[in-house]
């Protein structure tokens, strides 16, 4: 069975493992050096391709839900993106919900890409899930990032979830239901602070200013419907991959399809960074 509908059905099963243990179905990529930093702060890490060019980065954000997620989580996969494009990646991570809620998420987000910006010539943004939707609110807060790189983005924070997608891919999707992503809401926003609100949710926001844009999904997630909202009102390249799950990509080096869609996201983005 592919990877991520392996791990996806056991996660439907009640079966959720540990947190680190998510990281399994990515193979471990090689020839990169993995360095562990404070970004102003924030806890992130170098994943660096032996001979990567100089003065170009992709700044990453880690999806969980804002409630999981981790360094170790994503390293691998976003170590397949850093290799692919031949550039580094700073994949940084944030304070978790429901501990810490909304803002604090886009602060620490704000506060690495901040610090990878002060260091590096070009960087662009990149994201899974909801550091998807992260990725876009730093991209409203701090213009200047080259491209944004987004893999099965969580935009909507609206506690209503209207997305048809969710009734299109009920008997695909087997986790990411829509009681599920609003319980996912309700952690992260503190009470009285609206899913609505364009701070909250870039889908009211003016994304005019937003730079060069490229969506991928599969077309069996439920979250495919945020995916086709962003590409319709961004014009952003968009690429639905046929009959895969919610962040298939972490499968690289596992299934052709996730090395495949690696490969698309370093081609498109290394000319953005001047390479």
């Amino acid at each position: 069975m592919d990877p991520i509908k392996e791990m996806y059905a056991r996660w439907a099963a009640g079966d959720m493992g540990a947190d680190d243990q998510w990281g399994d179905v990515t193979a471990e990529p090689r020839g990169l050096d993995y360095t562990e930093v404070s970004a102003g702060g924030v806890p992130a890490m170098w994943l660096s391709p032996h001979g990567a060019a100089p003065g170009r980065a992709i700044v990453a954000l880690h999806g969980g839900g804002f409630v999981g997620g981790s360094l170790y989580t994503h390293r691998k996969m976003y170590g397949h993106l850093a290799k692919a494009a031949g550039v580094p990646v700073l994949l940084a991570t944030y304070r978790l919900a429901p501990e810490f809620r909304w803002p604090a998420q886009i602060e620490d987000a704000v506060t690495a890409y901040r610090w990878a910006a002060a260091r590096t010539e070009t960087v662009a943004l990149a994201g899974d899930s909801s550091g998807g939707g992260l990725a876009v609110q730093v991209a409203l807060r701090e213009p200047g990032a080259a491209a944004l790189l987004l893999l099965s983005p969580w935009i909507d924070i609206d506690p209503e979830q209207t997305a048809t997608s969710y009734e299109e891919n009920a008997a695909t999707d087997l986790v990411f239901t829509r009681p599920m992503v609003r319980e996912l809401i309700r952690q992260y926003l503190p009470d009285g602070t609206s899913g609505l609100a364009p701070e909250v949710n870039a889908f009211h926001a003016d994304l005019s200013g937003l730079p060069p844009v490229y969506v991928q999904c599969g077309s069996d997630e439920s979250g495919r419907g945020d995916s086709e909202r962003l590409a319709k009102l961004t014009g952003a390249r968009l690429d639905v991959f046929d009959g895969q799950l919610h962040t298939f990509q972490m499968a690289a080096g596992r299934a052709p399809v996730a090395g495949e869609a690696i490969g698309r996201l370093a081609a498109w983005v290394r000319p953005k960074l001047g390479l």
